[in-house]
C-alpha cells in the first residue's frame, strides 16, 4: 500500500479535522445532558436521553455498515457531520420560539446519534486504508488520544458556555465545529479500494456476509461476550455520573465538568501510552485486566462517602484510564483480522450489538438507581464487572498466542 510510508500525515490530518467537530459536539452534548439534569433531576429522564442516543446505532447500524462497505466512506463522513450540524441548528433556533418539549429534545438527540451511526464505523473502516496492519493498535491509541483530548476539553467548554449563556446559543458552536471538520475532510485523499458495488444492493445478503465474517473469527466471538456484558453494566454508570455528582455529592455544573474532564483525561493518558508503545503484546490479557480495573473503580466509587468528592474524582480518572485498555485493542483486533470488504459491516454490527445492549443496561440501571441510589448501583455494577473480567481472562487466554495473520489464514 502506498499509504504505509506516509500514514501518519494522512491519519493525523483526518483526526485533526475531526477534532473540531468532536470538541464542539462534546461541549454541546454536555450542555444538553446538563440541561436535562437541571430541568428534570430524574435518572429516568437521563436514561431515556441516553437510550434515544443509542437507538440509531442499535437499529440502523447493521444496515449502515452495508452502505459503508459499498460506497465512498469519505462522503459518508461528510454527510454525517453535516447532519449533526443541521440538528444542532434546528434545536438552537427552536429555543427562540419558547422552551422545547422533552420529546423534541429527544428527537434532536436521535438525529445527532443517527449521524454518528454512519460516521464512526466509516472512520474506523477508513483507517486500515491508511495505516499498515502492524501499526493499527498504535494508530488506534493515537486516534483515541485526539478523541480523548476533545472529550476532556468538551465538558469544561460546555460548562463554561452554560455559565455565561444559555443552551440555545451553545448549540451554534456545533455548527462551526462540523463545518471545519467537513472542510478539512474534503481536502484529504484516501487510497481507492475495490468497491463492493457489483450487482444490486442486497442489504440482507450483505449483512449475512458480515455475520459470517464474525462467526468465522473464534477469538472475536469469545472476547465479544465479556465486552458485551461490560457494555450492559458499565455504560449506565457513565450516563448516571451527572446525577451522582448532583444528588450524591451535591455538585454543580462545574463539579460535573470536572468529573467528565478527569474521565477524559484518563482516557487521553491511556491512549497516549498505547499510541506510543502499541500497548501490551497480549491484547486479550490487556482487555481482561481493563475490565477487572473498571470493576474495582466502580466498587470503590460507590462505597465512598458523600463528602469524598475529590476521592471520587481520582476514581473516575482511573476509570477513564483503564477503559481505554479494552476499547483500543478490541477495535484494533477487528481491523487486523476482518477483510476490507466486510470491515464496515462487522464494525457496524458489533457496534450495533453493543449499542443495543447498552439500553438494556440503562433500562435496568435507571429505575433501580432511583430506588436504591446511584452509589449503590455502582457497588453492584463493580462486583459484577469483577466476575466479567475473570470470565474474559479464562475464555480468551489461548488466543493471545495466535497472530492476526494466523486468524486470517484459518478463515
Amino acid at each position: 500500500m502506498n499509504t504505509i510510508k506516509n500514514w501518519k500525515k494522512s491519519f493525523f490530518t483526518i483526526y485533526i479535522g475531526q477534532a473540531f467537530s468532536l470538541l464542539s459536539s462534546s461541549a454541546v452534548q454536555f450542555a444538553i445532558i446538563w440541561w436535562i439534569t437541571l430541568q428534570t433531576g430524574s435518572a429516568i429522564a437521563l436514561t431515556i436521553a441516553s437510550v434515544v442516543g443509542l437507538l440509531p446505532q442499535a437499529v440502523i447500524g447493521p444496515f449502515a455498515g452495508v452502505w459503508i462497505d459499498r460506497y465512498n466512506r469519505k462522503k459518508i463522513m461528510i454527510i454525517a457531520d453535516s447532519t449533526v450540524a443541521i440538528s444542532s441548528l434546528i434545536l438552537g433556533v427552536s429555543f427562540f420560539f419558547g422552551k422545547p418539549s422533552m420529546i423534541f429534545i429527544y428527537a434532536i438527540l436521535f438525529i445527532r446519534a443517527l449521524g454518528e451511526t454512519f460516521h464512526k464505523p466509516a472512520l474506523q473502516a477508513v483507517i486500515p486504508q491508511l495505516v499498515p496492519e502492524s501499526e493499527l493498535t498504535k494508530a488506534g491509541g493515537l486516534g483515541q488520544m485526539v478523541i480523548s483530548a476533545c472529550s476532556m476539553a468538551g465538558p469544561m467548554l460546555g460548562a463554561f458556555l452554560m455559565s455565561i449563556t444559555t443552551l440555545k446559543y451553545v448549540m451554534f458552536v456545533d455548527i462551526v465545529g462540523a463545518t471545519l471538520a467537513v472542510l478539512t475532510l474534503s481536502f484529504i485523499k484516501i487510497t481507492k479500494r475495490t468497491m463492493n458495488t457489483m450487482g444490486k444492493l442486497k442489504v440482507i445478503e450483505d449483512m449475512k456476509q458480515g455475520i459470517n465474517a464474525i462467526k468465522a473469527n473464534s477469538a472475536l466471538l469469545r472476547v465479544s461476550i465479556p465486552v458485551l456484558i461490560s457494555t450492559i453494566v458499565f455504560v449506565p454508570l457513565g450516563t448516571l455520573l451527572p446525577l451522582m455528582v448532583k444528588q450524591y455529592f451535591n455538585g454543580t455544573a462545574w463539579h460535573n465538568g470536572i468529573v467528565q474532564t478527569l474521565f477524559s483525561s484518563g482516557m487521553l493518558i491511556a491512549a497516549l501510552i498505547i499510541g506510543v508503545t502499541g500497548g501490551a503484546k497480549k491484547q486479550f490479557l490487556m482487555i481482561s485486566l481493563s475490565v477487572l480495573s473498571l470493576g474495582i473503580c466502580s466498587l470503590v466509587g460507590g462505597l465512598l462517602p458523600s463528602n469524598a468528592f475529590w476521592l471520587f474524582c481520582v476514581v473516575v480518572f482511573i476509570m477513564g484510564t483503564t477503559g481505554m485498555c479494552f476499547n483500543i485493542p478490541y477495535t484494533a483486533y477487528i481491523q487486523k483480522t476482518i477483510p476490507q470488504e466486510n470491515l464496515g459491516k462487522v464494525i457496524s454490527l458489533v457496534t450495533s450489538v453493543m449499542s443495543f445492549a447498552a439500553p438494556i443496561g440503562m433500562f435496568i440501571a435507571g429505575p433501580v438507581s432511583e430506588i436504591i441510589g446511584v452509589s449503590n448501583w455502582m457497588i453492584c455494577a463493580g462486583i459484577l464487572m469483577l466476575f466479567v473480567g475473570l470470565l474474559c481472562y479464562s475464555i480468551t487466554r489461548p488466543f493471545d498466542e495466535i497472530t492476526p495473520k494466523e486468524v486470517k489464514v484459518s478463515e
